[in-house]
């Protein structure tokens, strides 16, 4: 088999993923605190023995993520809750490890645990949030948690948890299949004092749509070309068959 197959194959295959790749961005462009992914590929040269490469196949690289800030869009919802700048939020996986997030659509469920839009338990000063029966809550700057109790007068407000904040480095910081952030260094991260809130605000998907679907019919053309590539390449190897089969 002709090694330009095997080039064209891997290319083809290279520009499928990051085709999934930046449909799950379009995917997500409303999604609360989304950050999008970006798709990494390189050309590796093939050696065979002594000398330079002849040919060049698509290598996938570690993927990354576009940390950048999305829109800021005032909601008026208590406890609806956005990041000024950098910072995450950390709440509670499903298999009980921290992970952190932007998205701050937070909601008390029917025991009064706090959790995020998907159903995550938020954590504060001493693990996940847990509050009474309440007549109305305000969030802080720093995410300092008050409420009146039910029943109660607006005079008996009192801070009663905060929210834990973290600032990792971005460099150590990577999305797992479930969506959360966690660092590769540190399985937990101390709580950051500096980083700030703003109540009644929920911060949007840094998906650009336009450069999304842009990106998606590059790739579509970049894969129709492999194809292609794949069938010249069937092509000459026909070619050559009838031409050896006449010798």
């Amino acid at each position: 088999m002709d090694k330009a197959l095997y080039i064209a194959m891997t290319g083809a295959k290279h520009n499928m993923m990051a085709q999934a790749n930046h449909a799950n961005n379009m995917a997500n462009v409303n999604t609360t605190g989304f950050r999008a992914d970006f798709a990494q590929a390189r050309s590796m040269g093939v050696y065979y023995g002594d000398g330079q490469p002849t040919r060049a196949y698509a290598l996938t690289e570690s993927p990354a993520t576009d940390f950048e800030s999305g829109p800021i869009n005032a909601t008026g919802r208590d406890l609806d809750v956005a990041i000024n700048g950098t910072g995450f939020f950390a709440v509670q996986s499903n298999d009980g490890s921290e992970g952190y997030t932007r998205a701050g659509d937070f909601q008390l469920d029917a025991n009064g645990i706090l959790r995020t839009g998907s159903g995550l338990p938020v954590l504060g000063n001493n693990g996940p949030i847990a509050l009474p029966p309440i007549e109305k809550i305000a969030i802080g700057a720093d995410g300092t948690l008050s409420i009146v109790a039910q029943g109660e007068g607006p005079e008996t407000l009192v801070a009663i948890d905060r929210l834990k904040l973290v600032q990792p480095d971005l460099a150590t910081l990577e999305k797992f299949p479930d969506g959360l952030f966690r660092d590769l260094n540190q399985a937990i991260l101390p709580a950051d004092a500096t980083v700030q809130v703003s109540a009644g605000a929920l911060e949007g998907s840094n998906v650009n749509a336009v450069d999304s679907f842009t990106d998606i019919l590059t790739l579509s053309r970049q894969y129709e070309m492999q194809i292609k590539l794949m069938k010249t390449v069937e092509q000459n190897s026909e070619s050559s068959s009838s031409l050896l089969r006449m010798s």
